[in-house]
């Protein structure tokens, strides 16, 4: 999972695998070790009805609604948007690049915008 975080937004994409682990466990979550403590960052399935974010001490926490969840799983819907406070959220597959990049991208959707 990657997260994007420019001013006030925050973007996390997953992969095919990711996605798959979020619709089977309810949760997936990652981290960046810093010196003196983790990074976390997560996506929960929830009851609720909207796209909403926390942020507690050092954990970032995407609550997502699980008929959001299933859509996800299930169609070829790219991604879902929504808002907590000022904060714009964005959840999406992530599709292979169209440009050279040495990033693994095994595990990437396939890019809609490659012709073959």
């Amino acid at each position: 999972m990657k997260i994007r975080i420019k001013d006030n937004s925050i973007r996390f994409r997953l992969t095919q695998s990711e996605v798959l682990e979020l619709g089977k466990n309810g949760i997936i979550s990652s981290f960046t070790q810093f010196v003196d403590r983790p990074f976390i960052y997560a996506i929960e399935r929830t009851d609720d009805e909207v796209l909403s974010a926390a942020f507690i001490e050092n954990r970032i926490v995407l609550k997502m609604p699980k008929l959001m969840v299933e859509d996800f799983v299930s169609t070829d819907r790219v991604g879902f948007d929504g808002q907590t406070g000022e904060i714009k959220l964005l959840v999406e597959k992530d599709f292979v690049c169209i440009d050279n990049t040495e990033e693994d991208q095994s595990d990437n959707y396939p890019n809609p915008n490659i012709k073959c």
